[in-house]
Formats: structure tokens, sequence, C-alpha cells
């Protein structure tokens, strides 16, 4: 793999600054900065981070968010810590989904039965769609 900028100040004058945990090193010569490179595969896409978040502000839980997106619970809880999220409190509502391809939901969406309720979103989930719906808990 070669590295073509900084990933600091995205310069293009760098070069090899020796061997750590056998990786390469380099050294930006404009803003002075050692890296290495980044490890191929150890990254998220920021489609599932963002995906994660919002399933999180619906009101669900980080073990339905890994069971669903295919993360771990703990990397999620670590998101939320890193961007700050705060989820609203809304304890009259509770939160159900449910997971169609696209002619499950067309045929879903056909009853004006489902349409009616507290409120509902539509969200792509990779090849699929997923319906959160609200619902008021029963006394």
């Amino acid at each position: 793999m070669t590295v073509s900028e900084c990933p600091r100040c995205q310069s293009q004058n760098i070069v090899k600054s020796g061997v750590v945990n056998e990786r390469q090193r380099y050294l930006c010569k404009k803003c002075n900065y050692y890296f290495t490179v980044n490890k191929i595969g150890k990254r998220i896409d920021n489609y599932y981070v963002t995906k994660a978040l919002q399933l999180y502000l619906e009101g669900i839980s980080y073990r339905e968010i890994e069971r669903i997106i295919g993360v771990s619970h703990v990397t999620v809880s670590n998101w939320v810590k890193e961007f700050k999220v705060k989820k609203p409190s809304h304890t009259d509502y509770h939160p159900t989904y449910k997971i169609f391809n696209h002619l499950e939901l067309v045929e879903y969406l056909k009853d004006k039965g489902h349409l009616s309720g507290a409120g509902m979103i539509i969200t792509e989930l990779g090849d699929k769609f997923m319906l959160i719906k609200w619902e008021r808990f029963k006394d």
C-alpha cells in the first residue's frame, strides 16, 4: 500500500521514516506529523454508523441494533458516546420495527389499517427496508 498524503494536513510532501511494529512509518515534511498506514478492513463504513445512530434515536436498544446491523452493541455504545447523541425521553411510546424487502413493503403499505397509529418511518437498510412504528403503551 502506498501513501499519497498526510492524514493531518493532506500534504503530498511525505517521506518514509522507519518501521514500527512491522508497519511502515511516514513523516510529513510540511507539519512534522509521524503516522503509519491504517489497517485494511478495520473501519466500519459511515453508512452503518449513521444507521446505528438513527436507530438509537428512534428508541431501539443497543442489542437490537446489533442484531439488525451486525455491529457489536459495544461499538454502537461507543459511537453514541463519541458523537454525544442524547436519546429524547418519550415514555408514552415504544418503537416496534419490521424489516421488509421491496415487494413485502409495498404489500404492507397497501393495507390502510397499518397506516393508522402514532407514527411511522421507513428507512433503507442495505438492500432491505426497515419500518419503525411507534405505539402507545397499553395501560
